[in-house]
């Protein structure tokens, strides 16, 4: 290519329908960020930016596996009881037995992705709405955490503890938690096989349309089945994530975090009805949604219901939006 031809792919690559939300929504993070920093005193930092990682890596990773159901045109309502129910499973399995962090932390995530599978496989062989299975998964998970105890157990496993309260050092005073390292290699590794994997490829294709996806010679329900393991191999993790933040496990974590997941995707720019979308996009997502919760709490006067409405209002555009961009978007000859 010359240089005389790169402004021009440079603007087609901007104007791309892909990825006008994912800009979009970079737009309105950096307006909120700028906007934030003139309005108040000592907002304008890098940590204010590390913190929305910090604070919401547990989010982060649930968001990820919910980008993949999603992309798939499904939706699992059940991530937040079962982050839930791995925050219960992990402290009681430490508290009670006494077990090793390095034998509760991978069981959990087994029994994580194992609930996302059967998920997958009755939404695939009994073709059922995704809504109603994962919902039904969602008090299954809920109903599972009760089971265990109404309390919360307290974590105070020496090695849990002490990688709960690590923090590591950047530079000029920044620091970040290894739950935001756990947190950026899943968006990684999950980037890596929406783009360059045949899986990827299948999850895309079965979103834009499953019929198309089958004449292609693709495996549907394989598919299926695998991308809600991941969002409960996700949630599970986040769950672990969420018992390094909270140092304990109780039933009555995680409540409405599947909307919280839900609303990032959205957000970032993924099509509800599957087919396009990129984790960056839920990535700028969460980080919009954290500074919501920050701006309000920096201006002190406006109670914390006025971060619901501003999401509810953010999603009522960004659900028009794309509304818009799929009306706009030219029609493939068969």
């Amino acid at each position: 290519m010359s240089i005389a031809t790169l402004p021009k792919a440079t603007a087609a690559t901007l104007t791309n329908p892909r990825y006008v939300p994912v800009l979009v929504t970079f737009g309105l993070f950096l307006a909120m960020f700028v906007a934030g920093g003139l309005r108040y005193e000592g907002f304008f930092s890098g940590q204010i930016i590390l913190n929305a990682f910090i604070d919401n890596a547990f989010l982060l990773v649930v968001a990820v596996g919910m980008t993949f159901v999603i992309l798939t045109g499904g939706i699992d309502l059940s991530v937040g009881s079962v982050v839930a129910l791995s925050t219960m499973i992990a402290a009681s399995l430490m508290a009670g037995p006494g077990w090793p962090p390095y034998v509760v932390v991978p069981l959990v995530l087994l029994i994580g992705a194992t609930l996302g599978a059967v998920m997958g496989f009755i939404i695939h062989v009994f073709e059922i709405q995704p809504f109603i299975v994962t919902l039904a998964g969602m008090f299954l998970a809920r109903g599972l955490c009760y089971t265990i105890g109404t309390d919360s157990i307290k974590i105070d496993d020496p090695t849990f503890t002490a990688f709960a309260q690590t923090q590591i050092d950047l530079f000029a005073g920044l620091w970040i938690s290894p739950s935001v390292l756990i947190a950026l290699a899943v968006v990684a590794v999950g980037a890596y096989v929406l783009h360059y994997t045949r899986l990827g490829r299948s999850v895309y294709a079965v979103g834009g349309s499953e019929q198309s996806a089958l004449l292609m010679g693709l495996s549907v329900g394989r598919t299926k089945i695998a991308v809600y393991t991941i969002s409960g191999f996700c949630s599970a993790l986040g769950g672990v994530l969420l018992s390094f933040y909270m140092l304990s496990g109780y039933g009555l974590h995680a409540v409405g975090m599947e909307l919280d997941a839900i609303a990032a995707v959205v957000i970032g720019g993924t099509l509800l009805t599957g087919g396009s979308g990129l984790l960056i996009g839920t990535v700028l997502g969460v980080l919009v949604l954290h500074l919501i919760q920050t701006i309000i709490s920096f201006e002190g006067t406006l109670s914390s219901w006025w971060t619901k409405i501003f999401i509810g209002l953010l999603l009522f555009v960004f659900i028009l939006l794309q509304r818009v961009f799929s009306m706009r978007r030219p029609r493939r000859s068969p």
